[in-house]
């Protein structure tokens, strides 16, 4: 019996122990401190952890095309990020885009989203990046000439030429290729605005935009000339050829000659 009265003793401290109005306050004070001090280091955990986003490797122009090599990965604090709702990312993100032509980019920096834009954004972007000895060559084109604006920029094409031999009092029919695996840098319509695969039905397609060496160039500035007697048309190639694309060239020393004779008989 005295067991009991022990056990039961125990139980009756607790309970009194329990019911006291100080120790549920000091136990309620306990239980929001512990709240708090979890909460805090999961804060502080969550905003020290560090995200890697994208970087410039190297100082990028304004209306530079983003290429992979100028793109680097960088922690930063995740805090950083939610301050900075603009700042990029992903590298996907920012590769394919053009750097603003209100700005440019420093060596190290991390990217924003009001400093990219997208190629029908930028309505000189065609002629950014061009090489020295290399001039732009617009060609006239239709939507029937363009396989029903099938041609995008990017993609690589053969030029060819049709003309009827009337130099030398023959009347020899021509139809060969000219230049060979030419890149197109812009298809835009008759206003100059660029024509791309989410253009809506009504662009039509006006003309193509090449970068040539200086030589090509005159070469084909000398046909319009004379564009009653030569056309020059795009000849659209599959995907395979665009990915496997060689250097361009001029497909034939024979044509090109024809050419400057045929525009010098007539001149």
């Amino acid at each position: 019996m005295a067991k009991k009265g022990s056990n039961h003793g125990v139980g009756g401290v607790f309970k009194r122990f329990v019911g006291n109005k100080n120790t549920v306050t000091l136990l309620g004070l306990v239980a929001c401190i512990a709240v708090l001090v979890i909460g805090y280091n999961y804060r502080v955990n969550t905003a020290i952890s560090p995200v890697s986003v994208p970087y410039a490797k190297v100082a990028i122009d304004t209306r530079t095309l983003i290429t992979s090599d100028m793109v680097g990965n960088i922690k930063i604090s995740s805090s950083y990020l939610q301050n900075a709702s603009n700042i990029v990312k992903t590298s996907s993100q920012v590769v394919g885009k053009y750097v603003s032509y209100k700005t440019s980019i420093p060596k190290g920096s991390l990217f924003y989203s009001n400093q990219l834009k997208e190629a029908n954004q930028m309505p000189d972007s065609a002629f950014a990046n061009i090489a020295d000895g290399y001039t732009i060559y617009s060609l006239d084109v239709t939507s029937d000439t363009t396989y029903s604006n099938s041609i995008a920029a990017g993609d690589y094409i053969d030029l060819y030429m049709s003309a009827k031999d009337t130099t030398s009092g023959t009347s020899l029919i021509i139809y060969a290729e000219l230049i060979q695996s030419i890149r197109v840098l812009a298809v835009k319509d008759s206003k100059g605005n660029n024509i791309t695969s989410t253009s809506t039905s009504t662009n039509k397609p006006a003309e193509l935009l090449f970068a040539v060496p200086d030589d090509v160039y005159l070469l084909l500035k000398e046909t319009e000339y004379v564009k009653s007697e030569i056309k020059i048309e795009p000849v659209i190639r599959n995907s395979n050829y665009t990915k496997s694309a060689g250097s361009m060239k001029v497909s034939s020393e024979e044509l090109k000659a024809f050419i400057e004779q045929y525009v010098t008989v007539l001149s």
